[in-house]
């Protein structure tokens, strides 16, 4: 059975309270109950984690190369400024699919440019939490085609 990582970004933990009107009302917990269930009818296994810290989330992504056969990152506002997170990405040899909430493409200018993108497998943004369950998606058949 497949295991994915699903990390969460900076401020995710405050998703359903920061600006439903752009990131949606539903909260994490949510977010990962939804995933819980999509991953059940895939016949997947889901390891969630979020942290507000850079540190962590390169440490989350070193520890997934180990265990995991991929991870869907939403790095948050790191997107537009972590070389760190960039090159940790690229360091590991699993496919990363990296997720956004809203249209950082349609947001102010200084999110139209993402430094993990390039090191991604893909990228999915502005379908709120379907961005989540597209990438899993994605995730679940990559090794098909």
């Amino acid at each position: 059975m497949p295991v994915f990582l699903v990390l969460h970004g900076p401020n995710i933990n405050l998703l359903g309270k920061r600006e439903p009107e752009v990131y949606g009302k539903l909260t994490l917990e949510e977010i990962n109950d939804c995933l819980e269930k999509a991953a059940v009818e895939l016949n997947i296994q889901l390891k969630t984690f979020q942290s507000n810290s850079e540190g962590g989330l390169i440490d989350a992504l070193h520890e997934a190369q180990t265990w995991a056969d991929g991870v869907i990152f939403n790095p948050g506002g790191y997107t537009h400024t972590s070389v760190a997170l960039r090159d940790a990405v690229a360091a590991i040899h699993i496919p990363v699919i990296e997720v956004h909430l809203s249209n950082i493409s349609g947001r102010e200018e200084f999110r139209h440019t993402s430094l993990i993108a390039p090191v991604c497998q893909g990228s999915i943004a502005g379908f709120g939490w379907r961005s989540y369950w597209l990438a899993l998606q994605a995730l679940a058949t990559h090794n098909l085609d």
